[in-house]
């Protein structure tokens, strides 16, 4: 039995770089002098794919983990789950508030890892139902409805988690649940039908022993501490060589 199934983190470690690199432009066309946009075009394709890979693999990994106990004989409880999503919560706040500090208006409200975390929750309800078929068609729902959503305003904001966005709304990271638990529906989905009872479902080549796929693999397994630490560390090495200048 696999321990682990390499692709996984190799496309999560895949997507923790595109990530970096954005963040990396991000940082010098707000605080620096490049002149780059990133909200339209290829750059904000990119960021979608991005989050979407990210949302899509958790989804996966998350059947992964479910099917891993059952193979093991061992219930796969809910408390278990109702832990990991409220740490990834508990990471958002953490966000939520050292924005708030530093970037006013613009802060995290309710970002990748609220959303995440929020998602490994009530997912959870879909990893024991034998077919894909709920968490597919669930899935496609939530995103059609997001991306109708995403075209509207609202004159409140106290459905900004799913996705009602308010008049006037500012943030630098926003992922409500419409449409993006739909995103990591299919995840589920997807890992429903490609690795049942933890078994590789398809023929796929051994690569992970290739030290490139090894590199970014341990990047995709350390993911979160990664995504933690990566914009502190790279606003002071700008901040060091001068290639930007915050406001505060």
């Amino acid at each position: 039995m696999h321990s682990r199934f390499w692709e996984i983190d190799f496309f999560r470690g895949c997507a923790i770089i595109v990530m970096i690199i954005y963040h990396l432009l991000y940082d010098l066309s707000t605080f620096g002098s490049l002149s780059i946009v990133l909200r339209e075009g290829f750059w904000h394709y990119l960021q979608i794919a991005t989050a979407s890979t990210f949302l899509t693999v958790a989804g996966v990994s998350l059947t992964l983990s479910y099917h891993r106990l059952q193979a093991k004989r061992v219930k796969p409880h809910f408390l278990k789950y109702l832990k990991r999503g409220l740490t990834l919560l508990a990471w958002g706040m953490v966000i939520t508030v050292f924005t708030y500090l530093t970037l006013g208006e613009w802060y995290v409200r309710f970002g990748i890892l609220h959303c995440i975390g929020t998602s490994v929750i009530l997912g959870y309800s879909f990893l024991a139902i034998p077919t894909e078929i709920p968490a597919l068609f669930a899935g496609i729902f939530s995103l059609g409805f997001g991306l109708w959503l995403q075209r509207q305003t609202f004159s409140f904001s106290a459905f900004l988690v799913l996705g009602f966005i308010p008049t006037h709304f500012r943030t630098v990271d926003y992922f409500p649940l419409f449409p993006w638990f739909g995103v990591f529906l299919l995840g589920i989905a997807l890992g429903k039908r490609l690795y049942t009872d933890y078994k590789r479902n398809f023929p796929f080549p051994d690569w992970s022993k290739a030290p490139l796929i090894r590199f970014i693999g341990f990047l995709g397994k350390h993911s979160l501490t990664i995504y933690l630490l990566h914009q502190p560390i790279i606003i002071a090495l700008l901040v060091f060589f001068g290639l930007i200048r915050l406001p505060f």
